[in-house]
């Protein structure tokens, strides 16, 4: 089963953060994403890149209706021409399976 296939679970305070190894194999299944340090915060972050601000904000509202379906938020920036989606697990303060989920549910919003 691919990671856009699965669903997220309901994360609680507490729940284990990715180990390295996990991490090493994971991102494997979504190479255009960055493991980024933010505020001692280990997160996913991709950048997609649009012909128009329009582009970009439908990208981000598919992001959103997305979000709202997992149950699942990431910080979503839109800019002209761009947006940029990072996900992380606010209740573990880093990153969970769910977040690689949703990052190739991102990405697969692009694909169809």
């Amino acid at each position: 089963m691919t990671l856009a296939a699965e669903h997220c679970e309901a994360c609680r305070a507490g729940a284990p953060r990715v180990s390295d190894d996990e991490l090493a194999d994971l991102i494997k299944a979504i190479p255009d994403w960055q493991p980024v340090t933010r505020e001692s915060t280990l997160q996913l972050q991709r950048s997609f890149k649009f012909k128009t601000f329009r582009d970009a904000l439908d990208f981000t509202n598919q992001v959103g209706e997305l979000a709202e379906r997992e149950g699942h938020h990431p910080e979503i920036v839109t800019e002209w021409g761009k947006t940029t989606v990072t996900w992380w697990t606010h209740k573990i303060g880093g990153l969970h399976r769910n977040d690689f989920i949703c990052a190739a549910k991102t990405d697969s919003l692009l694909t169809g």
